[in-house]
Order: C-alpha cells, then structure tokens, then sequence
C-alpha cells in the first residue's frame, strides 16, 4: 500500500496538465502577480526556483524527476537545495554526481556533498561520507577515518552504519552487487 501511494504521489506531481494549450493562459503574469500559479507541480517548483523561492519539500519533487528520468531538471533542484543547506538536496545531489546523472560521473563532487550533508548533522551524509573515505572514492583512502565516522553515522541512529560495524565494517555487506566495478581499486 506505500508503494501505491508513494507512486500515485509521484504521478500526481509529473503528470501533465490536461489542457496544456490552454495551461500557459490561465497563469497571466502582471505587476501584482501570477492568476492561478501552479502550486503541486514540478513545473510550478521550478517557475518558484527561477523566481528565487524554495521550500524544504522541492528536493521531494527533484526525487520524482530523477526518479522519472529527468535528470536535468533533478540536478536543478538538487543543487539548488543543497545550496540552500538542505541536506535531502546535498544527499541526492551526491547521488547523481557519483553516478554520472545529468553530467559526468564526479566521485570527489559526490564525496564533498557527503561531507557538507554530514556537517549538516545528517546520518545518511555521514555514512555515505564514511564510505567514500573507506573506499577512497572522491577523496583519500583513510581506513582509520572511515571507521571513525561511520561509527559516528552509527550513534546518530543510521543502521545500514551499524549493520557495516556489526559486519566488520566490510564494504560488500553494504554494496550491491552491480556496483562492485565502481569500486575496484585501480593497480595502475
């Protein structure tokens, strides 16, 4: 039943406008603003972006058009959250960086917006920052540090953290599969 509802969300917010001809005309613009603006629409979050407005629940939107094969337009939001101090926006931002959505694959990107998320007091930064460090992926290889903060990731209440230290903090327990080519260590 989640999965149902949280796709119906998602279709609710990407779906388009049943009179999109017409659409554009029901939302004059004059100096005392816009008729009818669109409110719950990933088109009316990036009329708001353009206009320099921004609530904590656009990174939701930016995951629907990633998730929907946008990437474009998920990497706008994203990075404009993120700039914002959003931590759901640098998370996702991270996300895309690292798998080459919307530009190219960028590990030490991915990896700076892991670390500013874990500034941020986010778990998921943390972990995510810690598994970059104890990968080397995007910044300097540091087994040391690495356990630091996923344990640090751990007591902020992440349990893909604990399941890593409970696992002895190997990497495969946490890395599907389909991945493991990502992280091979280059010999030379």
């Amino acid at each position: 039943m989640k999965t149902l509802t949280a796709l119906l969300f998602v279709a609710a917010f990407l779906a388009p406008s049943h009179a999109l001809a017409d659409e554009r005309e029901s939302h004059v613009s004059d100096e005392f603003g816009t008729k009818n603006p669109e409110e719950l629409s990933l088109r009316g979050a990036l009329d708001r972006l353009q206009h320099g407005e921004w609530h904590p629940m656009t990174s939701t939107l930016g995951y629907g058009a990633a998730k929907a094969g946008m990437h474009d337009v998920a990497r706008e939001i994203f990075t404009d959250s993120a700039q914002r101090g959003n931590v759901q926006g640098m998370t996702w931002l991270s996300w895309m960086e690292d798998n080459g959505l919307a530009g190219p694959e960028d590990p030490e990107a991915a990896a700076y917006w892991d670390r500013r998320a874990m500034q941020f007091g986010s778990e998921v930064g943390a972990f995510n920052y810690g598994l970059d460090v104890l990968r080397g992926r995007g910044v300097p290889y540091d087994r040391e540090l690495g356990e630091e903060i996923i344990e640090r990731a751990a007591k902020m209440g992440s349990p893909r953290a604990q399941h890593l230290i409970d696992n002895e903090f190997d990497l495969d327990s946490v890395t599907p599969d389909a991945d493991e080519w990502k992280y091979e260590k280059n010999l030379f």
